[in-house]
């Protein structure tokens, strides 16, 4: 089966800090994170594509990971940032486009997890800035935490001409167990036509030292059930997921929840989906 990896970060220190690695619970990724390093799991896993995503809100990034993946065949799509709330969002698009490894440019991600104000989403200069998007043909990554799902559900009501793609299940808080609204607004974002939800971040999620298949297959299901498994993607999180488990233990543990699906179904959710959606 075709395996593509529609979520995984690259960063050099020495380019450029990672400034929300912080505090020693994080420190295992203190370090450089290369394709070199990547691509031997990657490729040892039966991965064939990947999606390299944007970390950090410095517009100087997404220009090197366009570069970067202009020299790799391993990386088919790039997720970047852009500032949505300037007035020039289609001229900074049309810019990046130019850019050698500009057709590999797929989408546009903030970190609205990090943004204090839950309805972010909904400003009236993010929502002019995502119409740009819509408009140069990219989709656009919902980085967000549950409290912020109701927002999301909103801003995809008011641009249904953008494709949202809500990455990590919306990281539902499997640790604890208590998931309160998260499946109820998950349900309801999936219930819009021009949202997809990838399969990714969950053990990272869960508790890292004792996370199971089994705890992780509630959420799972969840999101299987309410987008259909031809509008989910599986994506790794690495190399965040090594906080957690190695890229192996998150392939294999993908396949296993999603077992039961039909041999077309599985086929979608680990390449048909990501190679439409974004185009590959």
């Amino acid at each position: 089966m075709r395996i593509v990896d529609s979520h995984h970060h690259v960063w050099d220190l020495a380019v450029r800090d990672q400034d929300w690695i912080t505090g020693d619970a994080l420190a295992p990724l203190r370090r450089d994170f290369t394709l070199e390093e990547l691509e031997p799991a990657a490729r040892a896993a039966g991965v064939e594509a990947t999606v390299v995503v944007q970390t950090i809100t410095v517009a100087e990034e997404t220009p090197e990971l366009l570069a970067l993946a202009t020299g790799d065949n391993l990386v088919a799509g790039v997720v970047g940032w852009t500032d949505l709330t300037v007035p020039g969002v289609s001229d900074a698009l049309a810019a990046l486009r130019e850019l050698p490894g500009g057709d590999r440019l797929v989408g546009i991600r903030h970190q609205v997890q990090g943004e204090p104000d839950p309805r972010w989403l909904l400003r009236q200069d993010v929502l002019r800035g995502l119409s740009a998007v819509a408009a140069a043909g990219l989709v656009y990554e919902l980085l967000v935490l549950p409290h912020q799902l109701p927002a999301a559900c909103a801003v995809a009501e008011l641009r249904p001409e953008l494709t949202f793609v809500l990455d990590h299940l919306g990281k539902p808080p499997i640790a604890s167990g208590e998931p309160g609204s998260w499946a109820e607004d998950a349900r309801r974002l999936a219930a819009l036509p021009n949202t997809v939800c990838k399969l990714s971040g969950m053990i990272t999620e869960a508790d890292w030292d004792t996370w199971t298949t089994a705890a992780l297959a509630p959420y799972a299901d969840t999101v299987l059930d309410a987008f259909g498994p031809d509008r989910v993607m599986f994506g790794s999180d690495w190399p965040v997921c090594r906080l957690a488990g190695s890229y192996t233990q998150v392939v294999e543990t993908a396949l296993a929840l999603t077992g039961s699906l039909a041999p077309d179904e599985r086929a979608a959710v680990f390449a048909g989906t990501a190679t439409r959606v974004y185009g590959l």
